[in-house]
């Protein structure tokens, strides 16, 4: 008895996952839009002073390359995320660094993904080669993953793009700080360069 010839592929499926890329880099941009300094002034309760108790290395991420990727979507401006990711050996996401640019605006936008079961109160806390410290606030949380957010210090944006490791602190559960460092020395290449492809999407009505 023959085997049956599997019908050829469809589209289908890259069709979706550009669509899914697209939803999320604006949903992204947009979200970031909600987090303007006057509301995190008035929405974010005081801070808490608190020691951690320790610290120690997260081990074990491995980091890909810092990629380009833009999208365009009619009567709007071209959005563009600089994005690295760092996965576990089991491939599970650890960490994603993403800063969301849109033409014409001059204001960009940092987002990470961490995982859940960090202590949401101390934020994250981002420093180029041993310099300043920045803080990005936790906004949202999901099943899988905790989401910080906030608009792009232009230094801190600089640093990168001169810099050599992007470190990256929060503090877990246990009020340990946990610390990874990022490797920048494609981050100005890819960041300042011409996206090698723009996904353009037409939404239906």
């Amino acid at each position: 008895m023959r085997p049956q010839k599997r019908p050829p592929a469809t589209p289908t499926i890259a069709m979706i996952s550009t669509a899914v890329l697209l939803l999320l880099a604006l949903w992204g941009w947009a979200f970031a839009d909600q987090l303007s300094p006057e509301i995190r002034t008035t929405q974010q309760p005081p801070e808490t002073e608190f020691a951690p108790r320790g610290q120690r290395v997260a081990r074990d991420i491995k980091y890909g390359e810092w990629r380009k990727v833009c999208f365009k979507t009619p009567a709007t401006n071209v959005v563009c995320r600089t994005t690295i990711s760092g996965t576990w050996e089991t491939g599970q996401s650890a960490v994603r660094v993403d800063l969301i640019e849109r033409q014409g605006e001059s204001a960009a936008r940092l987002q990470l993904f961490l995982p859940v079961g960090v202590y949401l109160q101390s934020g994250v806390k981002l420093s180029v080669d041993q310099g300043a410290q920045y803080k990005i606030p936790f906004v949202w949380c999901l099943t899988n993953t905790c989401i910080a957010a906030l608009v792009a210090d232009p230094n801190l944006i600089h640093e990168m793009d001169v810099g050599k490791q992007l470190r990256l602190e929060v503090v877990d559960s246990s009020i340990l700080t946990v610390s990874t460092s990022l490797p920048l020395d494609r981050f100005a290449t890819v960041h300042k360069s011409e996206p090698p492809q723009t996904f353009r999407q037409d939404i239906d009505e």
